[in-house]
C-alpha cells in the first residue's frame, strides 16, 4: 500500500494572502498546497489597482496571475476544490496532524494557513436571489461588459461599489449608485471621479425590492429618514457591492473567531490552536488590503516554517534571498 502523502503545509484560499502564503513556505523547501476555488480572490475581480507597490496601474487579474506563477516557479501544488471541513488530529509520531476535507477526497498536512478569505454579502431583499444570474450581479469587473450600452444600478458606499459605478460608467450611459448614507467609506480620489454625467448618486437609500421575471426589469428604492418615500428605477442591471461575510461555518469550534465571525490572530499571524495560522481578509485585521494580505500571508508561512522546526524536527532551508533548493529530507 502506497504510503499517505502528508503536506508540511495545506494553505485553504488562493487570493494575496494564500499565495503569498504559498510563496514564502515553498522557499523554505515545505510540501505546500493550496486548496482554492479560484485564483485572485476579490483582487481578481478588481478592475483597476493603483496602490500595490511596484506596480503601477495594474489590473486585479493580471497581479494575481503574476503571484500564481510565481508559486507555480517555486513548485507550489493546487487543487481547485471546495473546502468541507477541517479536522485537527495526530500522526503515528503523535504529532499535530491536520486532515482538510474537500467535495472530492481529502489531504493532510501538518500546518494549515487559513487565508480563504470572504463571501459576498446579500442584501436579502425580495427578487435578489430568484433574479441572481439574471441581472443580479456581484462582481462588476466579471460581468460589466455584458451590460454595455444599458442602464444599471450599484449598490454599495466602499472602494468596490465606486469601482464598480466607475468601471460601468465608461459602457453604460446610465448607472445609478444607491447607498443608504450621505457620504460614502471609499478614498476620497476614487469619489472624486463619481462627478460624471452618466453616473446619479441616489443618498440616503435602500434598495426594498428588485422586480423582474426572467430578468432584472426596475428596483424599488426606499429614502431612509421617509420610508414613505419610495422611487421604482428601471434598470437592467444590479451590482451588489456591500462587502463580504467570513464563511464561519468552515471553522466554527476550530479557531477562536471574534465578535464579527473574524478569525483572531496575533502578531505572528498565529490562531489559538497551535499549528494552524491565518491571514487575510477572513482576520480580524484593521485594514483590508491587498497588500497588508500579503504581508500576514508571508508572516504565517514563516511562523508555520519555525513551528515545523520545533515540533517535527524539520529541516526545510532558512533563505531569504536567492532561490531555494527543494528538500531532500523524507518525509
Amino acid at each position: 500500500m502506497a504510503e499517505e502523502k502528508i503536506y508540511d503545509t495545506i494553505i485553504v484560499g488562493g487570493g494575496a494572502a494564500g499565495l503569498t502564503a504559498a510563496i514564502y513556505a515553498a522557499r523554505r523547501a515545505m510540501k505546500t498546497l493550496v486548496i482554492t476555488q479560484d485564483i485572485g480572490g476579490q483582487a481578481a475581480t478588481t478592475a483597476e489597482i493603483e496602490n500595490y507597490p511596484g506596480c503601477g496601474l495594474v489590473t486585479g487579474p493580471a497581479l494575481m496571475d503574476a503571484f500564481k506563477k510565481q508559486c507555480d516557479q517555486f513548485g507550489v501544488e493546487f487543487v481547485f476544490r471546495e473546502v468541507l471541513g477541517i479536522e485537527p488530529g495526530v500522526d503515528k509520531q503523535a504529532k499535530p496532524l491536520f486532515t482538510v476535507r474537500t467535495n472530492t477526497e481529502n489531504y493532510m498536512a501538518h500546518t494549515v494557513i487559513l487565508a480563504f478569505g470572504l463571501t459576498h454579502r446579500h442584501l436579502g431583499v425580495p427578487g435578489e436571489k430568484e433574479l441572481g444570474g439574471k441581472g443580479v450581479s456581484y462582481c462588476a469587473t466579471c460581468d460589466a461588459p455584458l451590460y454595455k450600452n444599458k442602464t444599471v444600478m450599484v449598490v454599495g458606499g466602499g472602494n468596490s461599489a465606486v469601482d464598480a459605478a466607475l468601471l460601468l460608467s465608461k459602457l453604460c450611459p446610465k448607472v445609478y449608485l444607491v447607498h443608504r448614507r450621505d457620504d460614502f467609506r471609499a478614498e476620497a480620489v476614487l469619489v472624486e471621479q463619481l462627478k460624471k454625467d452618466n453616473i446619479e448618486l441616489v443618498l440616503n437609500s435602500e434598495i426594498k425590492e428588485i422586480k423582474g421575471q426572467d430578468k432584472v426589469a426596475s428596483v424599488v428604492v426606499q429614502q431612509v429618514d421617509k420610508p414613505e418615500i419610495n422611487r421604482e428605477i428601471l434598470v437592467e442591471g444590479v451590482f451588489i457591492e456591500v462587502g463580504f461575510v467570513v464563511n464561519a461555518k468552515l471553522i466554527n469550534g476550530l479557531v477562536d473567531l471574534d465578535e464579527r465571525q473574524q478569525i483572531k490572530i496575533n502578531l505572528d499571524n498565529e490562531t489559538s490552536r497551535p499549528g494552524i495560522f491565518a491571514a487575510g481578509d477572513i482576520t480580524n485585521i484593521s485594514y483590508k488590503q491587498i497588500v497588508i494580505s500579503a504581508g500576514g500571508g508571508a508572516t504565517a508561512a514563516l511562523r508555520a516554517y519555525e513551528y515545523l522546526q520545533k515540533v517535527k524536527g524539520f529541516r526545510g532551508v532558512n533563505i531569504d534571498w536567492g532561490v531555494a533548493q527543494p528538500s531532500t529530507q523524507p518525509k
